[in-house]
């Protein structure tokens, strides 16, 4: 049987859910945007989170997978936002495009959604609104690579120190010799120990 009270309630709630998406903020990046894709508005007030630190011996991400020179994480663990990845980013841009074929890599990406509260709120009442986008890097991380040609070491490391001035940590100028780091050390290769006190035994040879 038809109700008009319930046709009336379904024909309200559209129109509130239109309403509600329509005052959404648009999340959808730009073409040059450091930000992800696409991102459902209900996800995005997260935990503040920690730095994280390789505990467990992990020296991934400390050497260089692309370009020939790059910068890395001397000092403490940060937080980067979007904005001073892309400032950076676009220091070395700058730099490199006055060598044809000169490539860029950034290794790390901002996919970690900021929420801040307004100063002098009240506590309570839920948390903060969504602010930018960052990533949680920890200590011996590399950042950015140039490559792709070869490219001088004193036009890389100056580049590169431009780029690194605009980050809120200390950072180390590395190349593809550099050793791995694991926090505040440097992991250099094991070598093969040579154990004299044993005899030798030659291939052929009766015991």
């Amino acid at each position: 049987m038809f109700s008009f009270l319930s046709s009336t309630r379904s024909t309200l709630g559209q129109a509130a859910r239109r309403l509600v998406q329509q005052r959404q903020p648009s999340l959808v990046r730009g073409r040059a945007d450091l930000a992800p894709k696409n991102v459902d508005p209900r996800y995005l007030r997260r935990h503040k989170g920690v730095i994280p630190i390789n505990i467990g011996g992990s020296i991934k991400g400390t050497t260089l997978a692309f370009g020939e020179w790059g910068i890395r994480i001397k000092g403490l663990g940060v937080r980067l936002s979007a904005k001073q990845l892309s400032t950076a980013q676009d220091v070395l841009l700058r730099k490199m495009k006055v060598i044809k074929g000169s490539k860029v890599y950034l290794r790390v990406f901002p996919d970690v959604p900021v929420a801040i509260k307004g100063n002098e709120t009240r506590m309570g009442k839920g948390k903060g609104t969504f602010e930018y986008w960052a990533t949680r890097v920890p200590t011996g991380r590399v950042i950015f690579e140039v490559g792709g040609v070869p490219i001088r070491e004193e036009l890389a490391r100056e580049a590169l120190r431009q780029a690194a001035s605009k980050l809120p940590t200390t950072m180390e100028f590395i190349s593809r010799k550099s050793l791995p780091r694991l926090g505040s050390i440097l992991v250099a290769p094991e070598t093969p120990s040579t154990d004299s006190s044993k005899p030798e035994v030659h291939p052929g040879s009766q015991s």
